[in-house]
C-alpha cells in the first residue's frame, strides 16, 4: 500500500495547489493520499483567510482523502519547527509512505546532500554559523553564508548554494532534516515549482502564489479571483465570505495584539519564545508608537529579524508561548493525530491508522479528555497502546482550541466569534461527490 502525504496550509488553495497535487499523484501512484495542513494560523505568522474546516473542504475536493490539522505549536515556527511537526505527524501515521514537496530546484539528490551537512552539524560549520550570527544576520541568511563557506572549503559546486535562498527549498531540507532526525522510512521526492515565487505580491500568471492571491481578495477583486483558483475552491471562499467568515487578514489582528504588548513590561516579553538579542526593547517601545501592525513591524524590522520572524513573535507574544514550552514540543513532536476531514476512501485508510499508530487519533475534539484520561492512567504500562506524554498532549491540544478562540474574533461578522469553536463544528466528511459534515 503506498500513501502520499503532502505538507500544506492551502491559503487559500489555488491553481498552483491543483498543480501540485497532481503531479504529486502522477509520481507516487497513492492508493492514498494524506494531507497535514496548518490550522487558522499559518507559518508566515498570520491568521488564515478562512477557517480551517474551509481550507480542509478545498483539500478533500481535490484529491485529499484524509486531512489531519498540525498543530498549532507547530504551524507558527520557523522552516525547522513546522517541519518538525509536519513530518511528525505523516511519520506518525505509521502508514505515510512517501511525501512530495514544491521545490525551486526539483534537485532531490543536492537537497539531501546538504541536508545532511545541517543534520549533521560539522563543527566547521557550526564555527562559521556563529560567526555569521554575531554579525547580525538573520538566522536563514547567516545559515546560507556558513554554508557557502563551508561547502567551498570542501570544493562543493557553488551553485547549490542557491537553494538556501528559496521558500520551498529551505522547507525541502528542514523536510529531509527531520525524516532523518524521526528515524522514519517515508520517501522524499520533489516537483519543481511552477509560476509565482512563495513570496510574489503581484499575478503573473495563472499559477499565482498565495501572497499575491491574498492581495487580490483584499482588493475585493472578486471576478479576478476566479482565474487565480479553482472553482470549487472559488465556491467554499465566497460562502464563507457570505457568511462573514473572512476574509481574515494580518491586520484583524490590530487590536488584540497591540492591546497585549501595550500591557506588557520589558521582563514579560523576555519570557515570549524568539523575544531576545535586544527584540523585547524594540516591541515595548515601538508598541507604544504604531498605530498599526504595518508600521509596527516597519519600525521593528532590522538585517536580523525578518518580517516573517517578527509576525510569528507578535504570535508567540499573544498566545504567551515560552522557549521552554516550544523546546519541549520540539524534542517529543506531535502528540495526536487530529483529523479535520475525510472521504470514503479516507475512512478506509484511518481505520488502518488506528491500527498502527503509536499516537492517538482524535476523529472529533470532543473526544479529546477522554483520550487524556486514558494515557494518564496507563503512561506507565509497558504494554501501553500510545507513546504520547499525557501532560505535552494536553499542552498542545489546549493550545489548538485557544488558536480557535482567538481566530473566532477575527471573523468579519461579530456573530460568529463563538468560545471553543473546535468542540461544536464538525468534522468535514465527504462521500460520493456528496459533501456533509458530521461526526465520526
Amino acid at each position: 500500500m503506498r500513501v502520499l502525504g503532502l505538507i500544506v496550509e492551502y491559503n487559500p488553495f489555488h491553481n498552483g495547489h491543483l498543480y501540485h497535487i497532481k503531479k504529486s499523484v502522477e509520481l507516487i501512484n497513492p492508493d492514498y493520499t494524506v494531507a497535514v495542513m496548518s490550522g487558522n494560523f499559518v507559518q508566515r505568522g498570520e491568521p488564515a483567510i478562512v477557517d480551517k474546516f474551509a481550507r480542509t473542504q478545498m483539500a478533500l475536493s481535490y484529491g485529499a482523502d484524509v486531512v489531519f490539522e498540525l498543530p498549532f505549536v507547530y504551524c507558527v515556527q520557523d522552516a525547522g519547527g513546522f517541519a518538525c511537526g509536519s513530518i511528525g505527524v505523516l511519520h506518525r501515521t505509521g502508514t505515510v509512505t512517501d511525501i512530495v514537496f514544491g521545490s525551486e530546484s526539483s534537485d532531490i539528490g543536492i537537497l539531501n546532500e546538504i541536508s545532511g551537512i545541517l543534520s549533521s552539524q560539522p563543527q566547521e560549520y557550526t564555527i562559521i554559523l556563529k560567526k555569521y550570527l554575531k554579525e547580525g544576520l538573520s538566522f536563514p541568511n547567516a545559515r546560507k553564508y556558513a554554508i557557502l563557506d563551508y561547502l567551498s572549503s570542501k570544493s562543493y559546486p557553488i551553485e547549490n548554494i542557491q537553494l538556501l535562498e528559496k521558500s520551498n527549498d529551505i522547507l525541502g531540507l528542514e523536510y529531509l532534516n527531520y525524516l532523518k532526525q524521526y528515524g522514519s522510512s517515508i520517501q522524499a521526492h520533489c516537483i519543481a515549482r511552477q509560476g509565482s515565487s512563495y513570496n510574489d505580491e503581484t499575478v503573473t500568471s495563472h499559477l499565482a502564489s498565495a501572497t499575491a492571491v491574498r492581495n487580490i481578495i483584499k482588493e475585493e477583486n472578486i471576478e479576478f479571483l476566479k482565474e487565480l483558483i479553482p472553482e470549487k475552491s472559488f465556491e467554499i471562499i465566497l460562502n464563507e465570505f457570505k457568511k462573514g467568515k473572512g476574509p481574515v487578514f494580518f491586520d484583524s489582528m490590530r487590536e488584540i495584539i497591540l492591546s497585549k504588548i501595550r500591557l506588557m513590561s520589558k521582563n514579560d516579553l523576555l519570557k515570549v519564545y524568539g523575544i531576545k538579542e535586544g527584540l523585547e526593547d524594540r516591541f515595548y517601545n515601538y508598541s507604544r508608537r504604531s498605530m498599526d501592525l504595518e508600521c509596527l513591524l516597519k519600525n521593528l524590522k532590522t538585517k536580523r529579524f525578518t518580517y516573517s520572524r517578527l509576525k510569528r513573535a507578535l504570535v508567540h507574544i499573544l498566545f504567551n508561548i515560552s522557549e521552554r514550552e516550544i523546546k519541549t514540543y520540539n524534542s517529543q513532536g506531535p502528540q495526536y493525530l487530529r483529523v479535520l476531514g475525510f472521504n470514503t476512501k479516507g475512512k478506509e485508510l484511518l481505520a488502518h491508522i488506528k491500527k498502527k499508530s503509536r499516537y492517538p487519533l482524535i476523529p472529533t475534539a470532543s473526544q479529546y479528555y477522554q483520550i487524556y484520561k486514558y494515557l494518564l492512567k496507563n503512561q506507565n504500562d509497558p504494554d501501553k497502546k500510545y507513546d504520547s506524554d499525557p501532560i505535552i498532549y494536553m499542552d498542545q491540544i489546549n493550545r489548538d482550541f485557544d488558536a480557535s478562540n482567538v481566530y473566532s474574533l477575527l471573523y468579519p461578522e461579530k456573530e460568529h466569534a463563538m468560545f471553543e469553536p473546535d468542540k461544536k463544528n464538525q468534522i468535514i466528511i465527504m462521500e460520493e461527490n456528496d459533501e456533509k459534515t458530521s461526526h465520526y
